[in-house]
C-alpha cells in the first residue's frame, strides 16, 4: 500500500474488493484466470457508476477516448492519502490528474500531445467569471479570414472572431505574456471549435470530440441542407466557463490551485522521463493509445491550427501501433519507467479496452510486461456499466466492443 496513513483497502485488496458492496446491488464476481504462465484474480462487477457520483463540472472538456472521472477518484480514494503523488503517462485531457488535484493529492501528468497540457492546465487555476468577461472584452473581434478554408465550419463573422482571438493568443504566447486567464480562454475556445449544439462556433457536425475533414464536413452540409450561421464566441466561451465553474466549490478550488502550483507538466515520450524522480510516485492510473483504433492527429488538426502547433509533427510521436507486438514493445518499456518512478507499496492501475471486436483483450498482453518490469499483478478489474450516452452516440449495442466495459490491470511494486 502506499506509505503513510492506510488506505480504504488496508493491507489486502483482494479482500477489499471481494467484500465491495456494489451500488448495483449486484455481488462482484471473482474468478481466476491464467495468463501465460501466471493465475490472475479477475473481479467483475459495479465498482462505480455515472450516477453514483457525477462527475464534477471541472471535467467538462472533451476529448477522444477519455475515461470518466469516476475511474481515477475509485483507485485515488482506495490506494492513495492526501499529499501522496498520482501520475498520468498519457494524461489527454487531464481527467486523473485534475481528479486527484480535487482530491488534495500532488500530481505528475505527461503527454507526447501538447494539446493536453493546454486542456489540462488552466483548470487547476479556476478563475472568476468577471475576469474572463473583461479579459474578452479587451480582445479584438474584427479580424481576416483564416489562412486556411474553414468556410464548411464557419459563418465568415464568426470565423472573423476566432482568427482575432487566435492571434491575440499567439502573440501573448510568443512574447511570453500569457497568464492563466488566456491560457483558459484558449482551452475552452479549443474546446468550443466544433460540435453538435449551438454551444459551439461550427455548424452542426460530428461529436465534439473530433473535428472532421473538410471534405467529411462539406458532405454533412450536404446531406443536412445547412449553412453555417453566426456564432458569438464570445458569449459562448463565457457560457462553457460559467458551466465548467457550476459544481466547483471552495475548497476544491483550493485543492485544485495547491497541486496547480507543484505539479510537473510534462509533455514527453512516456518511455523516458528522466525529470520525475525515482520513487516518487504513490500511484499511477492511465488509459495508453489502443494501437491504431484512434486517430488522434486527425482528430485534433483544427484544436492544433488554433493554437499554432504542427499536427504532422505531433503525430509522428504519437504511439499508434498497428499490431499487438508493436504496442507491446513500446508498453514494456513504458512499464521499466513506471516500476522506476513507483514508490515501495506504490500502485499502477493500467486502463485497456477490448478491441478489434474483442478479438484481442490488452489485459492478456499487459500483465506479463508488468510483472517482467517488477511488478506483482494484484488483479484484473472489470467494471461493468449498466448505460452509456456514448455507446448511443455510436451506436454501439450496450456492453459491446469495450464502450461499456472498463479493464483496469492493478500492479503494486512490493
Amino acid at each position: 500500500m502506499a506509505t503513510g496513513s492506510p488506505s480504504p483497502a488496508g493491507d489486502d485488496l483482494s479482500g477489499y474488493l471481494r467484500s465491495f458492496e456494489p451500488p448495483s446491488g449486484i455481488p462482484i464476481q471473482a474468478d481466476t484466470v491464467t495468463i501465460g504462465d501466471r493465475k490472475v484474480i479477475k473481479y467483475t462487477g459495479e465498482f462505480w457508476t455515472s450516477r453514483q457520483r457525477q462527475g464534477g463540472s471541472i471535467h467538462e472538456i472533451s476529448y477522444r477516448a477519455c475515461f470518466k472521472p469516476q475511474l481515477p477518484r475509485f483507485f485515488i480514494q482506495l490506494l492513495t492519502r492526501k499529499g501522496d503523488t498520482v501520475y498520468d503517462p498519457f494524461s489527454g485531457r487531464g481527467t486523473t490528474v485534475l481528479e486527484a488535484g480535487l482530491l488534495g493529492r500532488d500530481v505528475i501528468t505527461n503527454d507526447t500531445n501538447p494539446l493536453s497540457r493546454i486542456m489540462t492546465e488552466p483548470r487547476f487555476f479556476p478563475p472568476d467569471i468577471t475576469t474572463v468577461e473583461k479579459r474578452l472584452l479587451a480582445i479584438p473581434q474584427e479580424g481576416r479570414k483564416a489562412d486556411i478554408d474553414l468556410s464548411m465550419f464557419y459563418h465568415p463573422d464568426t470565423e472573423q472572431e476566432i482568427v482575432a482571438l487566435r492571434e491575440y493568443l499567439l502573440a501573448r504566447k510568443n512574447a511570453h505574456r500569457d497568464d492563466m486567464i488566456d491560457r483558459w480562454i484558449a482551452m475552452v475556445a479549443t474546446n468550443r471549435l466544433t460540435g453538435h449544439s449551438k454551444g459551439f462556433f461550427s455548424v452542426y457536425t460530428l461529436p465534439p470530440n473530433q473535428a472532421v475533414s473538410p471534405q467529411s464536413q462539406r458532405r454533412i452540409n450536404q446531406k443536412r441542407s445547412q449553412v453555417p450561421e453566426y456564432r458569438d464566441t464570445r458569449r459562448i466561451i463565457i457560457n462553457k466557463t460559467k458551466s465548467l465553474l457550476r459544481t466547483l466549490a471552495d475548497d476544491e478550488k483550493k485543492n485544485l490551485a495547491k497541486a496547480g502550483k507543484k505539479a510537473m507538466l510534462l509533455s514527453g515520450d512516456a518511455q523516458d522521463t528522466p525529470e520525475i524522480a525515482d520513487r516518487s510516485v504513490q500511484l499511477t492510473v492511465t488509459s495508453p493509445p489502443f494501437l491504431d483504433i484512434v486517430q488522434y492527429r486527425e482528430d485534433n488538426w483544427l484544436r492544433c491550427w488554433l493554437n499554432g502547433l504542427d499536427e504532422k509533427a505531433i503525430g509522428k510521436r504519437i504511439t499508434m501501433a498497428r499490431t499487438v507486438d508493436e504496442w507491446t514493445a513500446v508498453m514494456g518499456r513504458v512499464f521499466c519507467e513506471l516500476f522506476r518512478i513507483t514508490s515501495a507499496g506504490g500502485y499502477v492501475a493500467f486502463e485497456v479496452g477490448e478491441v478489434r471486436k474483442r478479438t484481442i483483450r490488452l489485459e492478456e498482453h499487459v500483465v506479463p510486461l508488468g510483472t517482467e518490469a517488477g511488478f506483482v499483478c494484484d488483479c484484473i478489474l472489470i467494471n461493468q456499466q449498466v448505460f452509456t450516452k456514448t455507446s448511443n452516440i455510436w451506436g454501439v449495442d450496450n456492453n459491446t466492443c469495450g464502450t461499456n466495459t472498463n479493464r483496469i490491470v492493478v500492479f503494486r511494486k512490493s
